[in-house]
């Protein structure tokens, strides 16, 4: 998910469904999907088109390539949208005001509510029925619809185009999504013919110039500077917090004033670029000029956006990049926006899987090693075998926690393996021997427990921060300034955990650390 600088497809997307879902063959046959009208989510589908006229399976189609049915109760995507049909409200456009004049219904309610939200999201795409003069018959035919899916998604031309076609291949190839509180939302596949009346994702023409691979779409110029002012030398990895195409669409609205390089499709792995290498996005604040920015569709908090195409996809291109610019492929230099100084975003959060992201790319995960040797950008397991820094790192924390090791020199052998046994077994850890994350939290933040806070400084401070490395598995800065990136990510720990969210280091959220948890 960016930030400014302080400063300044005819062809039809394949789309696979998310971890979540499961895309069922077509059928053939033009049949709804049958619906559990017990469940409070396919009731509210149903309603909503009952009462706005409009398909029942088109509005789920919507609502799942929006969200995955996932209204984040009630937080807002970066476009500042809500709720499952992602309602929005924000310079450029106002489907959240408009849905309210539509249902009657308070922002706060539509923003929260997610039978009010996608009653909202029906009354919306009614409205842009009628301004295409779709009569009664008209919106019987799904692919009478096409034009105002495309409205729908906020954007012109190609991007809402790349929005259409997602909802009509959801529409065409039928899915069975499970919501957060359990429930199935299912389409049926059948044949689709969307009437496109002009409206294409791709041609010949948008191709992107630096990757070929990717589609091009330029973001406003308003949301990038032109030229660099440093050298490449990282790759900066960030999650969109909203979908695929309402992304572009934002990076393409002058308002937004945030950009990136790259966007990458949860689904299929698609790429589009936006800012060309050569120019500055905005999306890291001080690392801007020195980085590449990839955005992958999603939200930090769901791990269901995170597919084996995205990352095989993010992660070849990740490759390109850094063979192109001579960018080293290790964790100091492919990071996580969380990772850049003077940064206030968790992205890409805990659930990205750094660990295969980084095999894919080729490169190394052990991030470095600061000066201190404990300090690493991400940690990696180590077992009976490893060897290297993180070894070593091990072995010091082992032996001043008094098990001994003996000779700290990297290399994990039968001591080393003995020591983590103990180790482990004092801590109520599996005793298996392996230093996974568990076992590194515990390690990293063993020793004394003073209550700390934002403001705090020093030894103690960078040691909080290594074990929320560890545990989140994302990098928290190691530089012994409780400031609020740390914040973040100790409130981060606490409600992944269960604990008092108040973004103080007191007994239970260090007893939490120490315990490997």
């Amino acid at each position: 998910m960016p930030t400014r600088a302080a400063a300044h497809t005819r062809a039809r997307a394949t789309v696979l469904a998310a971890l979540t879902a499961t895309v069922l063959a077509a059928t053939g046959t033009p049949a709804l999907a049958s619906t559990d009208t017990g469940h409070r989510m396919n009731r509210a589908f149903e309603q909503a088109a009952e009462k706005y006229d409009v398909p029942r399976d088109l509005l789920a189609a919507v609502g799942y390539g929006e969200t995955r049915l996932d209204g984040h109760s009630g937080r807002p995507s970066q476009a500042n949208g809500f709720g499952v049909m992602h309602l929005v409200s924000n310079p450029a456009h106002r489907t959240l005001e408009q849905a309210a004049g539509l249902t009657g219904k308070p922002l706060a309610e539509l923003r929260g509510d997610t039978p009010a939200n996608i009653l909202g999201g029906a009354a919306v795409l009614r409205r842009y029925a009628d301004g295409l003069g779709l009569d009664a018959g008209d919106r019987d035919d799904l692919g009478a619809w096409y034009p105002a899916v495309a409205r729908y998604s906020g954007s012109d031309g190609q991007a809402a185009a790349l929005y259409a076609d997602t909802v009509y291949t959801f529409l065409a190839d039928g899915l069975d999504a499970v919501t957060p509180d359990g429930e199935h939302v299912s389409v049926t596949g059948r044949p689709v013919s969307p009437h496109k009346d002009g409206l294409t994702a791709t041609d010949a023409s948008t191709r992107s110039a630096d990757y070929p691979s990717a589609l091009w779409a330029a973001a406003d110029p308003n949301n990038f500077a032109t030229g660099r002012s440093a050298t490449i030398d990282k790759v900066v990895i960030h999650v969109t917090q909203g979908s695929y195409a309402g992304t572009i669409s934002w990076f393409q609205d002058p308002v937004s004033e945030v950009s990136s390089h790259y966007v990458v499709r949860s689904s299929d792995g698609q790429i589009t670029q936006m800012v060309r290498d050569s120019d500055t996005a905005y999306h890291a604040r001080s690392a801007n000029a020195s980085s590449l920015g990839i955005e992958h569709e999603g939200f930090v908090d769901d791990p269901s956006w995170f597919t084996d195409s995205m990352y095989r996809s993010s992660a070849a291109l990740t490759a390109y990049l850094c063979d192109r610019y001579d960018i080293p492929k290790d964790r100091a230099h492919i990071m996580g926006h969380v990772d850049v100084p003077g940064n206030d975003h968790t992205d890409p959060g805990p659930y990205w899987d750094w660990n295969r992201y980084m095999e894919l790319v080729g490169g190394s995960n052990d991030g470095g090693t600061g000066a201190d040797g404990l300090s690493f950008t991400a940690y990696a397991t180590q077992r009976s075998g490893s060897t290297g820094a993180q070894v070593r790192a091990v072995q010091t924390l082992l032996n001043a926690q008094k098990y001994p090791v003996g000779e700290v020199d990297g290399s994990f052998g039968p001591a080393t393996e003995g020591a983590v046994k103990k180790f482990q077994t004092a801590r109520g850890l599996d005793s298996d021997g392996v230093v996974g994350a568990k076992t590194w939290t515990a390690l990293l933040s063993a020793g004394t427990t003073p209550e700390i806070a934002e403001g705090a400084s020093g030894d103690t401070v960078k040691r909080l921060q290594r074990a929320l490395t560890a545990a989140l598995g994302s990098t928290v800065g190691v530089d012994g300034s409780f400031g609020p990136g740390t914040a973040t990510a100790v409130r981060s720990y606490q409600t992944s955990r269960g604990l008092t969210v108040d973004g103080i280091v007191g007994p239970g959220t260090w007893g939490a650390l120490q315990a490997g948890s």
